[in-house]
């Protein structure tokens, strides 16, 4: 009989309002939770078929909860370098473990601090991943297999070959022509002193030091003969150390002729050493073509605008740093820095349908569709800011709004279960 209908639709209507004030108190509760993504309880109807045009069968209420994981909460600023925020959409891809067979999550929670072994961990006990990078600050492979948990502190101690070596420096355009003839290897064994010389400090992949020389000589206008080579020559299995040499052309501008002048010696040096230790290429940063970022042709006197070397042995580990990028650079102390890891950051085709994980964590869902891990800033997915975190998405006005209103629907509820009872016991009267 409808009565009863009237009672069961009460019941749920009790039901539906305790998991919304449920939600609420979920949401208050985790008001300061960091990356925190709050639920918004909606209300379907349900409907009976026992309806007829002349009695009426009541089904209820029921309580939809809907995730705002989308929905980005507001980004602070924050002391600790590895304080970690996306903006924009996107998750950090994280694990439970340290292992690569550890289950991945998802999270917008960034307060990641180093543990006691080094390893990137958030106040849940997620560890960050990322895709470590080589030598040259490069990564390959990009799939979720792929990722480690991101750990700085291996660095210390280690050491990495020199990669990169710039110059850019004035030759004096009005220096006197070399009297005489010159032989490639001249400077290199002193026959011919060179007009213009700066000396550089290049690392092993062992760590050592080992000092090479570059040397220019003027042949003719606009014209430079240059050498590299090692000093002492024993260093190298080159002979009489001697690693690159060619001519240096330049425009009438003073700006460098690539074109004229020996390609060899603009290319990737790859020095043999004599001690046994390992070596890579290094990428030779002497200028462009026509323009002025590297060797360059003035009047004035011969002399070193700037210049830079990587590699060398890594000292102790003095902070870590992360770019907008995504890229993790180790700090060490004694001034130099090393790229370490990518970070990536995972996106999905509906976000609101990934699964609620202890620990403020995301896990996949048939609803959230597949994931997708990219570089920050690549199709759509956010950029990462570092010494800052992202508040809890809940508004706690509207949260004491709604708790109101929660509680006097469910009062109302009560009140067609009590008057219900009241009909029945009048029904149950009538045999009396």
């Amino acid at each position: 009989m409808s009565l009863y209908s009237a009672l069961y639709a009460g019941a749920s209507g009790l039901n539906a309002q305790s998991t919304a004030m449920a939600g609420v108190a979920d949401n208050i509760t985790n008001i300061n939770t960091i990356g925190y993504k709050g639920v918004s309880t909606e209300f379907r109807t349900l409907v009976t078929s026992g309806s007829t045009k002349s009695q009426y069968s009541a089904g209820g209420v029921a309580a939809a909860p809907q995730a705002l994981i989308s929905k980005q909460g507001l980004i602070q600023a924050s002391s600790s370098q590895t304080d970690l925020a996306i903006d924009g959409a996107g998750f950090f891809v994280v694990r439970s473990g340290t292992s690569a067979d550890s289950p991945v999550a998802f999270t917008r929670a960034g307060a990641f601090k180093p543990d006691v072994m080094g390893f990137l961990r958030n106040t849940s006990g997620y560890y960050l991943q990322g895709w470590k990078l080589d030598a040259s600050g490069n990564f390959t492979d990009t799939g979720i297999n792929s990722l480690q948990a991101v750990r700085a502190s291996d660095l210390t101690g280690s050491a990495s070959a020199t990669s990169r070596l710039q110059l850019r420096a004035n030759l004096q355009s009005d220096a006197p022509v070399l009297a005489g003839t010159y032989t490639a290897g001249d400077m290199a064994t002193g026959t011919a002193t060179p007009q213009f010389q700066r000396s550089f400090d290049i690392y092993d992949a062992q760590g050592s030091a080992h000092r090479i020389s570059m040397g220019f000589v003027k042949t003719a206008p606009n014209e430079w003969q240059a050498e590299i080579f090692a000093v002492p020559a024993t260093d190298v299995t080159a002979a009489d150390g001697l690693l690159a040499s060619g001519t240096v052309k330049f425009n009438p501008d003073g700006s460098l002729d690539m074109a004229g002048s020996t390609a060899a010696f603009f290319a990737d040096l790859t020095p043999t050493w004599t001690n046994g230790a390992g070596s890579q290429p290094i990428d030779l940063q002497l200028g462009s073509d026509g323009k002025l970022d590297g060797l360059i042709q003035f009047s004035g006197a011969s002399a070193v605008i700037s210049s830079g070397v990587d590699g060398g042995l890594a000292g102790n580990l003095a902070s870590i740093e992360v770019d907008e990028k995504g890229v993790v650079s180790a700090i060490f102390d004694d001034g130099t820095s090393r790229k370490v890891f990518q970070l990536p950051v995972a996106t999905f085709l509906n976000p609101d349908g990934l699964t609620r994980l202890n620990g403020n964590a995301f896990g996949l869902s048939n609803a959230s569709g597949a994931v997708a891990i990219n570089p920050p800033g690549a199709l759509g997915s956010g950029m990462i800011s570092s010494s800052s975190l992202e508040g809890s998405n809940v508004d706690l006005a509207q949260e004491f709004t709604n708790m109101i209103r929660f509680q006097r629907a469910y009062s109302a509820s009560s009140k067609i279960v009590t008057t219900v009872d009241d009909m029945l016991q009048e029904l149950s009267n009538l045999k009396r």
